[in-house]
């Protein structure tokens, strides 16, 4: 590999004053083999000219226009030379042994592409923010445990990471296409996920890699930018990712399960609108992800359901939907 072991990648837009402690806590990890670089999506609050870069292993790498979080880390991984791409939200901060965990458990663990971390929120640390990514049946997805009481936790094998704190070999993420540029943002690295699974590929969950994270602390957690592309998104990987006649047995769930969510947000103002857009745009936006699950694999598919959930209320349970123990 031609640069360090590791490329540290933060999608920075108008990130406001969460950059700075984040890059603080990257400089700080016990493992110094890695760049950070820090793709500016056309940033307008004045953080990026405000930011004081820890060392020269530091650098920022102007987008030229807001790309989105999929496409921002894309152009950063095909240009990088090192084995692991490591993604980083700007509304994080790492715990000094994040990154060595993270390299440790690749290092010893060839079988698995990606890597994920304990999040846990920075404003209360006695509570969970995910422990990897799940995927519902129906085309949902949540993080592990959100909001439950922080207790010790093991490494899993899981479907996959959440993309505020994980690990990809670069090999295997390059070897995928990364991340599905349509996305723009959300649901892009359940996307990934499905897709490395259905490869062959698995994926873990590490204990020791703790990440503080805000939580959609740039976006909003519910506002219109995030409704609008965490709807639309997830009918997308459901379509794209669901092969073979799964579509048709898991469709009314699916159905279903969004008209709950239309529900769910029925008392708040302004909501149902964007969610009609959401909807009506993954409609309209179908057909390339129907295409594109006729090369799905049904089989791999059935061997990934212990890994995803089935029941009507794991999703509001954030429930961790983990394969058997590993060590």
């Amino acid at each position: 590999m031609d640069g360090p072991a590791v490329t540290l990648i933060i999608v920075a837009y108008n990130s406001g004053d969460y950059l700075q402690p984040c890059l603080a806590a990257l400089a700080a990890q016990t493992l110094a083999d890695f760049e950070v670089v820090i793709a500016d999506n056309a940033s307008t609050d004045g953080s990026i000219a405000a930011l004081q870069l820890p060392d020269a292993r530091f650098r920022v790498q102007d987008m030229g226009a807001n790309l989105g979080f999929a496409a921002a880390n894309n152009r950063v991984a095909a240009a990088s030379g090192a084995e692991f791409l490591g993604l980083v939200n700007a509304d994080t901060v790492a715990e000094p042994g994040w990154l060595d965990a993270l390299v440790s458990a690749a290092r010893a663990h060839p079988e698995a592409a990606s890597f994920g971390s304990v999040q846990i929120r920075m404003d209360d640390r006695t509570i969970f923010d995910g422990v990897g990514d799940v995927w519902h049946v129906a085309g949902i997805a949540w993080r592990a445990l959100e909001g439950q009481p922080r207790r010790p936790i093991d490494d899993a094998e899981i479907m996959g990471p959440c993309a505020a704190g994980a690990l990809y070999r670069r090999s295997d993420f390059m070897a995928i296409g990364g991340f599905d540029e349509r996305f723009f943002c959300y649901c892009e690295d359940i996307d990934l996920a499905l897709r490395l699974r259905l490869s062959g590929r698995s994926s873990r969950r590490v204990a020791g890699a703790i990440l503080l994270h805000a939580g959609s602390g740039t976006t909003g957690r519910v506002s219109e930018f995030t409704l609008y592309h965490g709807h639309r998104n997830r009918v997308w990987t459901f379509l794209k990712n669901t092969p073979g006649l799964w579509l048709w047995l898991f469709l009314p769930y699916h159905l279903a399960a969004n008209l709950w969510l239309i529900w769910r947000y029925r008392s708040q103002e302004g909501v149902s609108g964007i969610l009609q857009r959401a909807y009506a745009d993954a409609w309209r936006g179908r057909a390339p992800f129907l295409r594109a699950r006729r090369s799905g694999n049904s089989r791999a598919y059935a061997r990934l359901l212990p890994l995803m959930a089935l029941t009507p209320w794991s999703a509001s349970r954030r429930r961790d939907v983990a394969g058997r123990r590993v060590e």
